[in-house]
């Protein structure tokens, strides 16, 4: 196994690795370590799914599987960039470019009526949404903004939108009747533990195993629960209405890509409300040209679009009438006309309800000016949390970013905990009836009442990581000096059977002088916002989805994106996984790359976590140059921000390119500079000043490519020397590294 492995990626920070990944192997040659990668990208997923259907020489590994394996040993070291969690547009989009580069895979088929296309169809199910880090993740999350990222934010603060006291943004939630509301759960003893079913009971009696062999163990705690689509459309309706009559914006605001069962059709459900006039009327056409909602109002305008002439536009005129007819919607795009409801991953809620609180409570709307919004999150297991942020931000005014606190997180996430591991447990009831669990003595554990249409799903925590969780939130509490929150809500099905684990677990650390508190997820949120408006820092101990919700918000509104967080996975058996930030802006920035060859893109979460992958290194194995490497590489992170030498928005300032040249000069000159390994000092002297004295010409060569379109031959699958083209364009810089 090579010393460090790094991933292969998706959109932008695959495109910056090509950049970055040289230097990375340049510095870290010279101390005698290797770097691996593995191909965990939507299309190299979807190629090792299928090698069937490949010639030889197409075929490839299943690194993703292999990685899996690689986290549970306790030599690993795995760099984790962000990845494409796809959608079911994003999977259909990468499918046919693969195909178009003449990979001869099969379409995705959405109506499977052989036993080959079933199985080919639950191949690429398997590889939408969230199919990569639960495989990945076998330990819980520390992730925390870096001091020097968060330094430079209080010294040159973002802008944030202005809050208004009569600002009427607003979350809406069911409340009622979905999966907060209908929860069940419960902590599995020796006697319930071994392989269990899920099964569906119509009203007649007929039983229908929906998922069989399900392997459960003593301890685990197993939640079932299930949302009402008659509730759902009812609540649709009335925010719909609500939305028009106040006269905000109506943005629905989901997790399509991680939810990847459950999301596409509440979104699906949203779409046919907000145009039911067009479904009532057009739905036999639809049916013919095998329109869903669920993949949004995009999909539907593009199969309208092969219709003859005129009766596709009768339904353009009908789509534009409902849409002129109801609420404002929220834009991803006002310029190109792309709403909220035209591609379900579009709008991740994690995104954009930061970056809407971050603007003051304004979105985007179709006239291409800011408005108040209706924020429509409809299960409410923590859409409380949003609207504590955004109570607080209209009683107190907005956030100032150069006296916030910090918000560090511990997760709990380790073997597919919680929501985020439910997706092979979630289902469409095809009918009225009782869906239950089975334990394997064939007691029923678990069981919900449903009607037709009703999303229903199972999750479970393991024992090892709520143990680990809590072992780990001590820790950082400890280490870091700041109090510490636990978001458990008593009220909460789930959340009262990990209470009990808390409880039982904190007396076997230490805890004196520690500030350890349990509370609620909205309480909490309200607790630490009011904190951090203080300037005083709260870490916030919280289940999986609010690990991936609060990592989001808190760094967006504090140092201006989330992409520039320390995301360290302390693995359970002693390895370590280092992530780097999120994607979520990721497409934009391929765009603008495509369009005008600049890349915006801010490896900072790259160059942390390369930091902290050095360190464990050094840590694990003894390696004192790696050691070196690790405080060299922090001390030219602190130069490149004090200098700001990060990415600029617009063509004709530095891009992620330009950025890498100066992550290398300055590493370069610290390991010139320091005297703990002589080796590396005589190694980096030459290399440091080969840099300085091109740094003209190397930054001539970086900036002069900008501002034309650049060819990458591909968004999902695009050949490595058009992009090592495109993203390497300074021979002199490369002269240096590569030499």
């Amino acid at each position: 196994m090579a010393d460090i492995i790094y991933t292969k990626v998706d959109e932008a920070p695959e495109l910056a690795s090509a950049s970055f990944l040289p230097i990375i192997r340049s510095f870290t040659k010279a101390a005698g370590l290797t770097i691996g990668t593995r191909d965990i990208s939507l299309a190299g997923r979807i190629l090792a799914s299928f090698p069937e259907y490949l010639s030889d020489d197409q075929k490839q590994s299943d690194d993703l599987a292999e990685l899996g394996e690689m986290v549970k040993k306790p030599d690993a070291n795995v760099i984790k960039l962000p990845n494409i969690s796809a959608s079911q547009p994003q999977l259909n989009a990468a499918i046919k470019e693969l195909q178009a580069q003449g990979y001869k895979l099969p379409d995705y088929p959405s109506d499977p009526s052989s036993d080959e296309e079933k199985t080919v169809k639950a191949k690429y199910d398997a590889i939408k949404g969230s199919a990569v880090n639960p495989v990945l993740r076998e330990g819980n999350s520390d992730r925390r903004a870096p001091k020097a990222v968060k330094e430079y934010a209080r010294k040159n603060p973002h802008r944030m939108g202005a809050w208004q006291s009569t600002s009427k943004t607003h979350v809406a939630t069911m409340g009622q009747n979905d999966f907060r509301a209908n929860e069940k759960s419960t902590t599995l003893s020796a006697a319930q533990a071994g392989n269990a079913k899920i099964e569906f009971v119509v009203r007649d009696g007929t039983t229908t195993t929906l998922k069989g062999d399900w392997l459960l163990d003593e301890g685990d705690v197993v939640d079932a629960t299930f949302l009402s689509v008659k509730a759902l459309d009812a609540f649709l309706a009335q925010e719909i209405r609500d939305a028009k009559d106040q006269g905000v914006l109506f943005s629905l605001h989901l997790k399509a890509t991680m939810m990847k069962v459950s999301d596409p059709i509440i979104f699906g459900h949203c779409v046919k409300v907000f145009l039911k006039d067009v479904f009532d009327k057009h739905g036999a056409t639809f049916a013919e040209l095998g329109v869903s909602p669920d993949l949004g109002l995009g999909d539907l305008e593009a199969k309208v679009a092969t219709l003859p002439a005129d009766k596709a536009a009768e339904i353009q005129a009908d789509v534009k009438a409902a849409l002129d007819n109801g609420p404002d919607l929220y834009m991803v795009n006002s310029d190109k006309g792309l709403t909220n409801l035209h591609v379900s991953s579009d709008v991740i809620i994690d995104a954009s309800m930061p970056a809407l609180i971050r603007a003051g409570g304004k979105g985007w709307g179709p006239d291409g000016k800011e408005a108040d919004a209706k924020c429509v999150i409809p299960d409410s297991s923590y859409a409380g949390v949003y609207s504590a942020v955004i109570d607080f931000c209209r009683e107190n005014g907005a956030l100032d970013p150069a006296k916030m606190g910090t918000v560090p997180n511990v997760g709990l996430m380790a073997q597919k905990a919680e929501e985020y591991g439910s997706h092979p447990q979630t289902f469409k009831a095809s009918a009225d009836g009782t869906i239950r669990i089975v334990d394997a003595a064939g007691t029923t554990l678990i069981e919900h009442a449903v009607e037709g249409g009703d999303i229903w799903r199972a999750c479970r925590t393991k024992d090892a990581p709520v143990r680990d969780w809590v072992k780990l939130g001590v820790t950082r509490a400890r280490l870091s000096g700041m109090p510490g929150v636990f978001w458990l809500d008593k009220s909460r099905a789930h959340d009262a059977e990990l209470l009990k684990k808390v409880d039982a677990y904190l007396p076997e650390h230490d805890t004196a002088g520690l500030d350890l508190k349990i509370m609620a997820p909205t309480e909490a949120a309200r607790y630490t916002t009011e904190r951090i408006a203080r300037g005083e820092d709260t870490i916030s101990i919280t289940g999986n989805v609010l690990r991936d919700y609060l990592t989001d918000l808190y760094p967006i509104l504090e140092v201006g994106t989330s992409a520039k967080m320390l995301s360290i996975v302390p693995l359970m058996n002693g390895g370590g996984l280092f992530e780097t930030g999120a994607g979520g802006s990721a497409p934009k920035h391929v765009q603008q790359l495509q369009e005008e060859n600049y890349l915006r893109w801010d490896s900072l979460g790259e160059f942390c976590a390369l930091g902290a992958s050095l360190e464990h290194l050094a840590n694990a194995k003894g390696n004192t140059k790696s050691a070196v490497l690790a405080e060299t590489l922090d001390s030219a992170v602190e130069k490149l921000l004090d200098n700001d030498k990060s990415p600029a928005r617009k063509v004709g300032g530095l891009d992620n390119r330009g950025s890498h040249f100066y992550v290398a000069l300055y590493w370069a000159q610290a390991l010139a500079a320091q005297d703990k390994d002589a080796d590396l000092k005589a190694h980096f002297a030459p290399i440091a000043e080969a840099l300085v004295a091109n740094e003209s010409a190397i930054l001539a060569e970086l900036n002069g490519v900008q501002g034309s379109p650049a060819d990458t031959g591909g968004y999902y699958h695009a050949p490595q020397a058009k992009v090592d083209a495109v993203m390497r364009p300074s021979a002199t810089l490369n002269g240096v590294i590569d030499g």
